[in-house]
C-alpha cells in the first residue's frame, strides 16, 4: 500500500487507494482527521456497495455506467473494487469490454484529469526516468503499456486508447487480486493517424501522423529499460493494443530481456485454447482430430493458431510443423497457401499450407471441412448463415467462436450460431452474449472468451515467483488449468468457461500453476514456498478485508 502516513484528513481523503469513505468506522475518524469532512453516518462496506449499485443502474446508459464507476475509482478504490468483486458479471461489461470501446472512443471528452496512469510521448525522449519519478511510489508490480494504435476492433484511437490499460489493470485486482497501489496504466503517444482525433480540438494527445521509423523503436526500448530500473528487473510488463506492423516484433525483441508478454496475441491465445480444450469433452474429439479455420490472420488469430499448434504438438508429440498443419488461415485475400507466400507478412508464413487457393472464407469451409471455425476479423456479420449452415453440415457438433471485439464487430450473434446450426454449435464470443432459449426449449449459454480469465492469473503467477520471463508455456498452461475449471454444469448448457462468479479462485489456480512452474523451469527468483496456494492467497487484495489505514497493511 503507501508507505508514508498521511498528515491531515484532507491527504486521508486524497489518498484513494486505502480511503473508505463513510465506511471508515467512527471510532476511527477522529484519529484519522476525517470527522466532519463525512457525513456522520457509517455504512458497511457491504452496504455502501448495494447503495452504489442501486444509484448505477438507475443510469440510462453503459457509458454512464461507466463514468459513475470511475468517478466511485476516483474517490475510493475500496469500494470501486468491492462493487466489482462482487457483481463481477454485470459489472465487468460496464467496466472492460465492450464498454471500454465507447469509453475510448470518448476518452478526450469523458477525462476527468485523474491521476490514473502515466503519459510518454515522443516528445518526452531522453526523459524518461527521470519523469518515473514522479509517481507516488517506486513499488510497482505491474504494468500495462499501449500506444493506442489498434484498439479493440475500432483502430487507431491514439491517447484516448488509455482506457484500455486503465480497464485492464481494474481486472487484474478485481480478477487476481493484484494491489491497485502497486499497478501502473501506461500510454506511449508516438501520434496517431486518426482524421477525427487529429481535427478534434479537446483531442488530448499529440497532433502528429503516428511516428514509424527508429524514433519510435527507441522510445519504447527507453521505457523498458527505464520501468526496469525504477521498478526491478522483474517487474511485468504487459503490451496491450499495438497495431499487428510491431506488435510480433516488439514481442519477439522483449520477451527474453524483460518479464512481458502481449494479451492480444499470447492472453487472446490462451483463453481461446481453454475453450477449445473444454469443448472437447462435448465433441469426444481431441485437439489433433480437428480441423481449424481462421478468420483472420491478425496478431489475435496467429496468436490463437501458434499456441493452438503448440498444444496440438504437446499432446500429440508432434513436430510443431506437423501440428500447424491442422491450423488455416483466412485473411482479406483469401486462404493463407504456399502461392501466397512471397506477399505474406511475416507473422503468418508458417501457416502457408500447399494447398490450392481459396477466394473467401466460404470457398475455404466447402473444400476443407473444418471442425472448428474461429473469428479474429473483427468484420461483423461475416459469419453469415451460409457459413453457419455448412459447418453444421459437415459437422455433428460444431464449434463456432466469434471472438472480435467489442460486440459491435463480432463475426455472428450467439442466437444466430445456435439458430443457424439448429442449435448443435458450440459457441463462444470476445465479448458477452444473453443466453439463447432454442425452440425446442433447450437453454444454451455462450461462453464469452474474456482474456481476464488469464491475464490477472498470469499477472498473480508472476507476482507470486518473482518470475524473469513470461513463455508460451505458461500460456499453455493457464489454458490448460482454465479449461479444468469448466464443470458438468457449464457443459450441459454448452458453456466452455467457468462462471465469472469463481474468476478469484480460478485466477489463484492459474498462479499457482503459473509459479510453480516458474520455479521448476528456473526463472523464479523469489523463494520457493512451502504450501504455494497459501501464499498465493495471502498476495491477494481484497477490498473486504479490513485494513489498518495508519499502516496501509492487513489486520
Amino acid at each position: 500500500m503507501v508507505s508514508r502516513l498521511p498528515v491531515t484528513g484532507v491527504e486521508v481523503v486524497r489518498d484513494t487507494i486505502r480511503y473508505s469513505g463513510v465506511s471508515t468506522p467512527i471510532s476511527e475518524r477522529e484519529g484519522l482527521g476525517i470527522r466532519g469532512l463525512v457525513p456522520a453516518a457509517f455504512l458497511p462496506l457491504e452496504l455502501d456497495v448495494e447503495r452504489c449499485m442501486l444509484q448505477m443502474r438507475s443510469k440510462e446508459s453503459p457509458l454512464e455506467k461507466y463514468i459513475y464507476l470511475h468517478n466511485i475509482q476516483d474517490v475510493s478504490e475500496r469500494l470501486f473494487y468491492a462493487i466489482l468483486c462482487k457483481y463481477t458479471s454485470e459489472v465487468m461489461p460496464l467496466v472492460y469490454t465492450p464498454t471500454v470501446g465507447e469509453a475510448c472512443q470518448n476518452f478526450s471528452a469523458i477525462y476527468r484529469g485523474t491521476l490514473r496512469g502515466m503519459y510518454f510521448s515522443l516528445e518526452d525522449s531522453g526523459k524518461i526516468r527521470t519523469l518515473l519519478d514522479n509517481w507516488f511510489t517506486s513499488k510497482i508490480t505491474t504494468i500495462v503499456v499501449t500506444d493506442g494504435e489498434r484498439i479493440l476492433g475500432l483502430g487507431d484511437l491514439g491517447v484516448n486508447g488509455m482506457g484500455i490499460p486503465i480497464g485492464k489493470l481494474a481486472l487484474y485486482t478485481a480478477c487476481g487480486g493484484i494491489d491497485p497501489a502497486k499497478v501502473l496504466p501506461v500510454h506511449i503517444d508516438v501520434g496517431t493517424n486518426n482524421e477525427e482525433n487529429l481535427n478534434d480540438p479537446y483531442y488530448l494527445g499529440l497532433r502528429r501522423p503516428r511516428e514509424r521509423g527508429q524514433a519510435y523503436d527507441d522510445l519504447i526500448a527507453e521505457f523498458f529499460e527505464a520501468a526496469q530500473n525504477k521498478f526491478g528487473a522483474n517487474v511485468m510488463i504487459q503490451f496491450e493494443d499495438f497495431g499487428n506492423l510491431n506488435a510480433f516484433r516488439l514481442l519477439s525483441a522483449w520477451q527474453d530481456k524483460a518479464c512481458t508478454f502481449n494479451d492480444d496475441i499470447q492472453g487472446t491465445a490462451a483463453v481461446a485454447l481453454a475453450g477449445l480444450l473444454a469443448s472437447n469433452r462435448l465433441t469426444g474429439k481431441d485437439l489433433i482430430d480437428h480441423i481449424f479455420l481462421f478468420a483472420g490472420a491478425g496478431e489475435a488469430g496467429t496468436g490463437i493458431a501458434e499456441l493452438l499448434a503448440l498444444a496440438i504438438a504437446e499432446k500429440g508429440h508432434l513436430p510443431i510443423e506437423q501440428a500447424r498443419k491442422k491450423i488455416f488461415l483466412v485473411d482479406s485475400k483469401g486462404l493463407v497457401t504456399k502461392s501466397r507466400l512471397d506477399s505474406l507478412q511475416h507473422h503468418k508464413v508458417d501457416f502457408a499450407h500447399d494447398v490450392d487457393d481459396c477466394p473467401n472464407l466460404l470457398a475455404a469451409i466447402d473444400m476443407l471441412k473444418p471442425t472448428g471455425l474461429i473469428g479474429v476479423s473483427a468484420i461483423p456479420n461475416s459469419f453469415t448463415k451460409e457459413i453457419c449452415e455448412n459447418m453444421a453440415a459437415h459437422n455433428k457438433i460444431p464449434v463456432i467462436f466469434a471472438l472480435s471485439n467489442p460486440t459491435s464487430k463480432a463475426e455472428c450473434t450467439a442466437q444466430e450460431a445456435y439458430e443457424w446450426t439448429d442449435g448443435r454449435a458450440i459457441f463462444c464470443s470476445g465479448s458477452p452474449f444473453d443466453p439463447v432459449t432454442l425452440q425446442d426449449g433447450r437453454q444454451r449459454v455462450p461462453g464469452q472468451g474474456n482474456n481476464a480469465y488469464i491475464f490477472p492469473g498470469i499477472g498473480l503467477g508472476v507476482l507470486a515467483a518473482g518470475s524473469t520471463r513470461i513463455t508460451n508455456y505458461d500460456m499453455l498452461l493457464a489454458a490448460e488449468t482454465l479449461a479444468a475449471e469448466v464443470g458438468p454444469e457449464e457443459l450441459d448448457v454448452g458453456c466452455m468457461y467457468p462462471p465469472l462468479s469463481r474468476i478469484r479462485q480460478v485466477s489463484k489456480n492459474i498462479a499457482i500453476a503459473v509459479a510453480n512452474q516458474a520455479h521448476e523451469t528456473g526463472v523464479a527468483t523469489e523463494q520457493r514456498p512451502v504450501d504455494m496456494g497459501k501464499y498465493v492467497e495471502s498476495l491477494m487484495y481484497d477490498p473486504f478485508e479490513e485494513v489498518d489505514v495508519h499502516l496501509g497493511s492487513k489486520k
